[in-house]
């Protein structure tokens, strides 16, 4: 495997250097640095509110390339600036621009609202970190779900019809839950109480013969959509040492995938859960290289000429909820798919390879998190 390697070692460093450069492409005129558009199709004007997407998706992208590194500690601090811009007074982040009426997610508008909001607070939240490690977020919209039965009341209520919606929804509120631990907001043993609370749930509804949750996984669509659900939850069961039950039976249905891309979601999640059950598992640590192997070479050979990545190759992509907002055709690169791109890239590279590069993995649960 020796020059196998190393001709994907070199592949994998000029991709990296391709895609710093066009990051820098994607600033936007008159921000701070580090403010990006989120495509080339972005016209800031028209749509100012997708500039928050962009430039989450960018921070973390550049950090885990290691491209923060070039940034001043005062270009640091007026990025996170720019970002804490869109906090509200509780804490939840929210695209500018997003009306009641544009968006949806699930027929109960506090649903769609919670979703959307805790999907772009952990990002957001994220990015922060990453350009200004340390930084105490505002989390008292996570607050009342501390109480117990707020908890359960909450998680009686998810559709495990749907369980890769719900499966951003419990990774985002666990992340959120455990950052107020790490920050001092709450006392540990009241966050452990809670955690308690939302493993038991777990436990008590993950199907043996799969590891997954969700419905309807006899089906091709379900077992695909229960997997990308439940690969979220897989963080919180890391981040906290837990062991997780029926690990192996996760690896073997990403095992039985094609080393095919899909999409940047399911694509990182598969190498995600690969990745991650190599650590921690004795199952099939041979074939999980191998596969990963044939994927690494699938996923650069679909980098665009200027150095971003494509989500799907057709299609329309839009922001997630904004279903009457903004809205661009996919195939083009985009700071989302092209995070979620080198976050796949990164964590074969780590797994074929530790310590050949320093990647800089997100430290807390949600897309990107890396025991």
């Amino acid at each position: 495997m020796g020059s196998i390697d190393s001709v994907l070692q070199t592949r994998v460093t000029e991709a990296k250097r391709r895609t710093l450069a066009w990051l820098d492409t994607m600033q936007a005129p008159g921000e701070p640095r580090g403010v990006c558009r989120i495509s080339p199709a972005h016209n800031p004007a028209a749509w100012p509110g997708m500039l928050l997407p962009g430039t989450y998706n960018a921070a973390m992208c550049r950090s885990l390339l290691g491209g923060l590194d070039g940034f001043s500690e005062a270009e640091r601090d007026a990025l996170s600036a720019w970002l804490k811009r869109h906090r509200l007074e509780d804490g939840r982040f929210r695209v500018p621009g997003m009306k009641a009426e544009d968006v949806f997610k699930k027929p109960d508008p506090l649903e769609t609202w919670r979703y959307i909001d805790w999907h772009v607070t952990n990002y957001a939240l994220g990015a922060i970190e990453a350009t200004t490690p340390g930084a105490r977020p505002i989390l008292d919209f996570a607050l009342p779900y501390l109480d117990r039965l707020t908890l359960k009341a909450w998680l009686a209520d998810r559709d495990l019809r749907d369980p890769w919606q719900e499966g951003n929804n419990i990774v985002n509120l666990g992340g959120f839950l455990l950052a107020m631990r790490r920050h001092g907001v709450a006392p540990s043993a009241v966050v452990d109480g809670a955690m308690a609370v939302l493993f038991d749930w777990h436990d008590r509804l993950q199907e043996p013969s799969t590891g997954f949750w969700g419905v309807n996984q006899t089906t091709k669509q379900g077992a695909l959509h229960a997997m990308a659900g439940s690969m979220h939850s897989f963080h919180l069961y890391h981040a906290t040492r837990r062991t997780l039950p029926y690990q192996d039976k996760a690896i073997d249905y990403a095992l039985a995938q094609p080393t095919r891309v899909v999409s940047a979601c399911i694509d990182v999640d598969l190498v995600d859960l690969l990745v991650h059950g190599h650590l921690l598992t004795g199952h099939r640590r041979a074939d999980i290289r191998a596969w990963c192997r044939a994927l690494l070479s699938a996923l650069l050979d679909i980098e665009n000429e200027g150095g971003g990545f494509w989500d799907e190759r057709e299609g329309t992509r839009r922001q997630d909820g904004w279903v009457r907002g903004y809205a661009e055709k996919q195939g083009i690169s985009n700071t989302f798919a092209t995070w979620f791109r080198w976050i796949a890239i990164a964590m074969i590279a780590d797994l074929l390879w530790p310590g050949w590069n320093a990647w800089c993995f997100r430290r807390e649960p949600g897309i990107g998190y890396r025991l």
